[in-house]
């Protein structure tokens, strides 16, 4: 039953650009796609192994400048930049891991968030890069999937973005399924516990940190590519990393859809209200992300994903 509804919900969403035509409907769907897969990549360090990042945006800019300077100024197809800020994220990671995974609990998560503001800083005065200013994406005509530019449709730059969180849900499964999945929430529950039992804490931490950074580099080099500007502000900012944070949070931590389902509710609530308030809502979806956010960790800390869970149990009891 739950294998035909999920097919039923796939074959849904590949045939949505097909019925929904309008650029802003696709939009939305990209943007769900988009924070979605980047919630999921968090997920993978924060729910499974339970370090709670707040400086994701980190990983999410290097895939972002990586792929566009080497655009910009080596004239590479972005899908070259795509991997190769995938790699340097990895790299990065590993090399922040060494420090800040000493540090626990809230501790580690102000270490994040540090991490991500000497990056930004340094970025905003690296003229090279565009400094605060920002860099442009060259545009190229006509479209190209080489040059992974679409101006006629976004309907490609949906299929990419859903291509993207179906490659983050499937390494989560896998991880779930596989031996470093139960160390994950191993390390999670009692990081001692799990050392006096054999698992190699530090070294899953550094696993979990580089799947992590990986995946959420290949959102920044789609970020990129679709908005044709990035600027230190977009893709490094603070609030960026909270917003992936609130998504998963919202979803639930630690389960394979929580993700997806926090950026189904959270997305459309922030491009809608921008659409229908304008400059007079400006600010309001942050509001309504901290009410939800509230009431479900009153109502039920496991987020949308254990409120339908406990719902259903409810129901058949």
């Amino acid at each position: 039953m739950k294998r035909t509804a999920l097919l039923a919900l796939l074959a849904a969403v590949l045939v949505f650009p097909a019925v929904f035509t309008l650029p802003f409907p696709r939009h939305v769907m990209i943007m769900i796609f988009l924070y979605g897969s980047l919630a999921v990549a968090w997920n993978i360090l924060a729910g499974y192994c339970g370090q709670i990042s707040l400086g994701h945006a980190v990983f999410f800019g290097i895939g972002a400048y990586t792929s566009t300077l080497l655009v910009a100024r080596a004239g590479l197809t972005p899908w070259a930049g795509m991997a190769a800020g995938a790699a340097l994220a990895v790299v990065f990671s590993q090399a922040v891991a060494f420090p800040v995974f000493r540090l626990r609990g809230h501790y580690f998560a102000i270490a994040t968030i540090a991490v991500g503001e000497i990056v930004q800083t340094l970025v905003i005065n690296w003229d090279w890069a565009g400094g605060a200013r920002g860099v442009f994406v060259p545009i190229k005509r006509p479209d190209s999937l080489w040059n992974f530019q679409f101006h006629e449709s976004k309907a490609l730059y949906y299929y990419v973005a859903l291509g993207l969180l179906l490659l983050g849900l499937a390494v989560t499964r896998w991880l779930e399924r596989s031996r470093h999945g139960y160390y994950f929430r191993a390390v999670r529950e009692d990081q001692q516990a799990a050392a006096s039992l054999g698992v190699n804490v530090a070294r899953e931490k550094h696993r979990a940190i580089a799947v992590s950074a990986g995946l959420t580099a290949l959102g920044g080099t789609f970020y990129a590519q679709y908005i044709f500007f990035i600027d230190p502000e977009s893709v490094l900012s603070l609030s960026l990393s909270i917003l992936i944070c609130l998504v998963a949070v919202l979803g639930g931590v630690g389960t394979l859809w929580g993700p997806v389902v926090g950026a189904a509710v959270l997305v459309p609530l922030s491009e809608y209200t921008r659409v229908w308030l304008g400059g007079t809502g400006r600010a309001l979806d942050v509001v309504i992300y901290g009410a939800l956010i509230m009431v479900i960790a009153v109502l039920q800390p496991a987020g949308l994903v254990g409120l339908a869970a406990r719902l259903g149990r409810g129901r058949r009891g």
